[in-house]
């Protein structure tokens, strides 16, 4: 059997059920035959994200499972040497999610909030619009904000407001302070970016680009955040990192939307981004990714491969 189809499946994304991804990307008898990741180039005036493919299905022959599905063949090969490598573990561990709500202290003085606060009022999460359904977020500042702008008692919350990156203010004691890394340095990403091309920049027109995250400083949705770290310069060293054309190819393998949710960073290899780690984080990032091909084994074609593929950030 033979169809041609939507391909988001084969990156385990869109809405069918992730049981049933995982069912046919471990069925020996499917293969793909074909994948063009411009649906526009098949079906012209369509904007399929993902892309499309030709699949063909024969229980009679077993073709070994797709598992991981990338496009290229170099790019299966650098998956290969990057996600066997000794000790690997992934990025995705030391990603986390938006700043939350202390409803209970928020309700005490804001009971009227239960009416616009979504799931009835028992949603805890600073939503992307959450500035607008609340008066408690005040405005003292533009991004980014440097040390001491904080006042006391209070955190800063990066989100968006009419298309724009913008800086809110609001009292601790409404906030959940116990959130994994709101009370360390860390680095912000948009939770959704691009279209889903293979290495694109990690930036938009209304974010801007990744930026460092001081303690006490946290964001809504619009965000995610990488790590959560003691210092400062760990921080800097994460965002060289995600600025890499080796850390973006290796997101591309499941980023084929805008969506960059934490799952999508899977197999980004988890990096030490101290000063005792085996890459010298002083260097700029063309200097960092070269040494990054190098610990992970990266043929000559790989490397031309990612050098070719994948855009630079500055």
């Amino acid at each position: 059997m033979e169809l041609i189809h939507p391909a988001r499946f084969l990156f385990n994304a869109g809405s069918t059920p992730k049981a049933w991804n995982e069912k046919m990307l471990a069925d020996p008898h499917l293969k793909v035959e074909w994948y063009a990741a411009n649906s526009d180039k098949v079906f012209p005036g369509t904007d399929i994200k993902g892309g499309v493919a030709i699949t063909y299905r024969d229980t009679t022959r077993d073709f070994g499972a797709i598992g991981t599905f990338t496009p290229f063949v170099e790019l299966n090969g650098i998956f290969r040497k990057v996600t066997t490598y000794v000790g690997f573990k992934s990025l995705m561990e030391i990603l986390y999610t938006q700043t939350k709500f202390n409803l209970e202290a928020l309700y005490v003085e804001h009971p009227e909030y239960k009416k616009v606060i979504g799931s009835d009022g028992r949603d805890r999460r600073f939503r992307n619009n959450i500035f607008e359904k609340v008066d408690c977020f005040h405005s003292e500042a533009s991004c980014p904000v440097q040390t001491g702008m904080l006042r006391e008692g209070e955190i800063a919350v990066y989100g968006v407001v009419k298309n724009k990156r913008v800086t809110r203010f609001i009292s601790r004691k409404y906030v959940d302070v116990s959130h994994e890394n709101l009370s360390k340095w860390k680095v912000f990403v948009p939770r959704a970016n691009g279209s889903g091309a293979l290495g694109e920049v990690l930036t938009t027109p209304m974010i801007g680009e990744p930026m460092i995250g001081e303690p006490m400083i946290g964001s809504t949705q619009t965000f995610i955040s990488i790590g959560s770290f003691e210092t400062r310069g760990e921080a800097e060293a994460c965002l060289k990192y995600v600025k890499t054309k080796f850390a973006r190819v290796m997101l591309g393998i499941l980023k084929i939307t805008q969506d960059n949710d934490r799952d999508k960073w899977a197999y980004v290899p988890l990096q030490d981004f101290t000063s005792g780690s085996d890459i010298d984080w002083g260097q700029s990032v063309a200097g960092i990714d070269r040494q990054l091909y190098r610990k992970y084994g990266l043929s000559e074609e790989e490397v031309a491969f990612i050098e070719g593929k994948v855009k630079e950030m500055a």
